[in-house]
Parts: structure tokens; C-alpha cells; sequence
């Protein structure tokens, strides 16, 4: 029995998207992998080679081609493209872009990086999924190179592995920080209890640690309808209880979000009352827009201006949308032009790549940590009136990072 046909619907959407495990699983999710088997690298000292400023920079991307995966094919197509974009728009710099396909095998990625320092290459981009960052890394320490990957998992940075994909801790700390700001320091965290989700809530905690904002309490909850809906009530009552101001939900899996919150609204939890919160995507597919239990809930995205720009001036080169995940390519051949334009010998080093500075992204700024996890500029958001409204602008210069 469900309370209104929008729950039905929603129930329908999470059980057909549970089936379909390829299909519901985020963007931000795509980028990370369970990292049961991973062993922790320390960022210990410098790392990355030197080159020859007056010679081109030579660098290999590793792109997810030839899996069979519709979604794995666009990105990688993505991935190539934007990559080339970049490239070629390296003024100043040289750029010797070559690129390698790896299917999405850990084995066939250490592989392919191999080949490409074999063949000269002084720095990776890539590899998409964590397992095979952390393999690469491990393959390429020894050669000194190191590894941009497109992985959001920050279980696999450190040494010579820099993740380029925006993590579950930044997004967390943009969040509370921006709800601290506002009031909201007692925070529920609400949490799949697959992997991700229970990455997500610890990047919750952390971040609420930081922050100066109190956890509240931490339910997890399985990823599907009876699951879901043994907790609703817990929730609640923690929500009413005035010991919560906000509900921040990892909500990883894309048909979570939806039945989630109309259930958590059908029990009288709803923004701003108690504000709701979330590591993904709210207006993303667009039909969520439309949907009135997700009005005034706080979620993070780039900088809208600048996102636009690149994805119109793509599709008008390439004929199609770039994968969300398109411009992680871009910005690490941006950052690798931006520093080769130094002409200084060290500038694909550990030092210069996390030059306090940052660099300009795709979506705005973003800067490499000395923990080689990353900061990317966000704008909060919400959804109100059916429209996507920016809350709180991306910082414009790293300056706006703070510490």
C-alpha cells in the first residue's frame, strides 16, 4: 500500500532501477569503485617527472573504450574529445596527447600504461574506475609518473595518484560549511549502506567535523523500496525530534533520491522546515525538477556559465552532449598546459601540481591537495518553482577555498 500515485511511481522507478544496476548508478558514483582490495599510498615525498620545456609534453589517456557499455562508450568518446579540446587549446604550450583504450580491466589499464611510458609519456590521465587508479599507480611509482585519475574515490589518492573526479568530501564540506553558515549545524545523516553510501557518510562526518556542525545521528539504510521504508519512520522522528535542522542523504543511487524524500515528505519531513541535503544531482534527470518533495533541498554543481559554454562549444564540434563527466579530461590537459607554459623543468611534479593557486576548470576553479584529493569550486543550489536556483555562487579563485 502507498500513500499517493507520486509513491507508487517513485516505488515502480527504484525496483525496475535496481534491475538495472548500470542504469541507476550516478555519475559522481560512476568514477569510484569498492576498494576492498586497494592498498592506502602516502603522499609522501615529490613525485612526477622533469621535462624539457622546449620540447612537447607528453601525455597518455587511458579511456574506458571497448566495453560494450553504451554509457562507458559515450564517456570514453567524451573523455578522448575533451582531452583533444584541451590540447589544441594550449597556448603557449605544446601538448603531445596520445591515447590508449582500456576496456574497464584493471589488468588491460596497468597495461596500457606501461605501453605509454614505454613510448615516452611523462604523465597519465586516467584511469577511470579506483581499482584500476590504484593498480596504475602502483605500476607507474617505480617509474616515477604520476597519475591524474578520473576517480572521485579518494581512498586511492596519495603518492604519485591525483584524483580529478569531484569527490564525496568536497561536495559534503561545500554543503555543511554553506549550512553552518545559515544555521544548520545539527546534522541526521541518511545513508545507503552499499559502499558508496557508506564512503558518502563518512565524507559526511568529516566534513561536519571541520565545519564545526554536530552529527546529529547516522541511519543506513539497504538500496531498495522495504529497506527505504523501514527507515522513513526513524528518520522522522529524529526530524521532529528538535534535535535535527537537516537531513543530509548520500542518495547515490538515482532512483534512491525520488522515493526517499516523497516518503520522508509524506511523513512531514520536508525543506526548509528541515533541511534536506544531498551528495548528487537534484535537477539531474530534468524531470526531478518538477517533483515537490525536492523544492528547497540543498545540493552542489559547478559553475552553470562556464559549464554551458563548454558543453555548447562541444556539441557544436562533436555533434552530440558530452558525458557529465567530460570535462575531468579537459581540465587535466588544462592544468598540464597551464604549468608546461611555466617552462620551468619540474611543472608535471607533485610540487607544481598542487601549486596553491589552482587552476581554471571547465565548471570553475579546482585545486590538487598535498593529499592528492581535490577541491573544485561549487555553487549551492536548490530547486524552487520547477527551476534550478544558485543559492551561493562557486568561489571565483582559490583564494575562496580558504585553508
Amino acid at each position: 500500500m502507498f500513500a499517493s500515485t507520486t509513491s507508487r511511481t517513485a516505488t515502480g522507478g527504484l525496483r525496475r532501477g535496481l534491475t538495472r544496476a548500470g542504469a541507476v548508478i550516478s555519475a559522481l558514483f560512476l568514477a569510484a569503485c569498492e576498494p576492498g582490495a586497494m592498498t592506502e599510498q602516502a603522499s609522501g615525498p615529490e613525485t612526477g617527472q622533469l621535462i624539457d620545456p622546449s620540447q612537447p609534453v607528453r601525455v597518455a589517456l587511458l579511456a574506458p573504450a571497448g566495453t560494450g557499455s553504451a554509457d562507458l562508450e559515450w564517456l570514453a568518446r567524451s573523455l578522448k574529445n575533451s582531452a583533444r579540446m584541451a590540447a589544441a587549446d594550449a597556448q603557449g604550450a605544446s601538448i603531445d596527447l596520445r591515447i590508449y583504450d582500456t576496456g574497464a580491466s584493471t589488468e588491460a589499464a596497468v597495461a596500457q600504461a606501461n605501453a605509454a611510458v614505454d613510448a615516452g609519456a611523462q604523465i597519465i590521465l586516467g584511469p577511470l574506475f579506483a581499482e584500476g587508479a590504484n593498480a596504475v599507480g602502483n605500476a607507474m611509482a617505480p617509474r616515477n609518473v604520476n597519475v591524474l585519475t578520473f576517480s572521485n574515490n579518494t581512498q586511492v589518492a596519495g603518492g604519485n595518484v591525483f584524483i580529478l573526479g569531484n569527490s564525496f568530501e568536497n561536495i559534503a564540506d561545500r554543503l555543511v560549511g554553506y549550512g553552518v553558515k545559515q544555521g544548520k549545524r545539527n546534522v541526521l545523516i541518511v545513508a545507503e549502506d552499499d559502499v558508496a553510501g557508506q564512503l558518502g557518510g563518512a565524507a559526511i562526518e568529516t566534513a561536519a567535523a571541520r565545519n564545526g556542525a554536530r552529527v546529529a545521528g547516522r541511519i543506513n539504510h539497504p538500496v531498495s523500496v522495504t529497506g527505504i521504508d523501514a527507515v522513513v519512520p526513524r528518520v522522522a522522528e529524529a526530524a521532529k525530534s528538535g534535535n535535527v535542522d537537516s537531513v543530509f542523504m548520500t542518495a547515490n543511487h538515482q532512483a534512491v533520491l525520488p522515493y526517499l524524500t516523497q516518503q520522508l515528505a509524506d511523513a512531514g519531513v520536508r525543506s526548509p522546515v528541515t533541511q534536506m541535503m544531498g551528495l548528487t544531482r537534484w535537477d539531474q534527470p530534468a524531470s526531478r525538477l518538477s517533483e515537490a518533495q525536492l523544492a528547497e533541498g540543498w545540493f552542489a554543481i559547478p559553475d552553470q556559465g562556464l559549464m554551458r559554454q563548454f558543453e555548447a562549444r562541444y556539441a557544436q564540434t562533436h555533434g552530440e552532449q558530452p558525458h557529465p563527466l567530460a570535462s575531468l579530461s579537459y581540465d587535466g590537459v588544462a592544468a598540464i598546459a597551464s604549468l608546461a607554459r611555466s617552462g620551468r623543468r619540474n611543472a608535471l611534479t607533485s610540487t607544481s601540481l598542487t601549486q596553491r593557486a589552482g587552476f581554471a576548470g571547465v565548471g570553475g576553479i579546482f585545486r590538487l591537495k598535498g593529499d592528492r584529493t581535490i577541491q573544485r569550486g561549487l555553487s549551492v543550489a536548490t530547486i524552487r518553482n520547477g527551476q534550478l536556483v544558485v543559492l551561493d555562487p562557486a568561489p571565483q579563485t582559490a583564494r575562496g577555498f580558504g585553508s
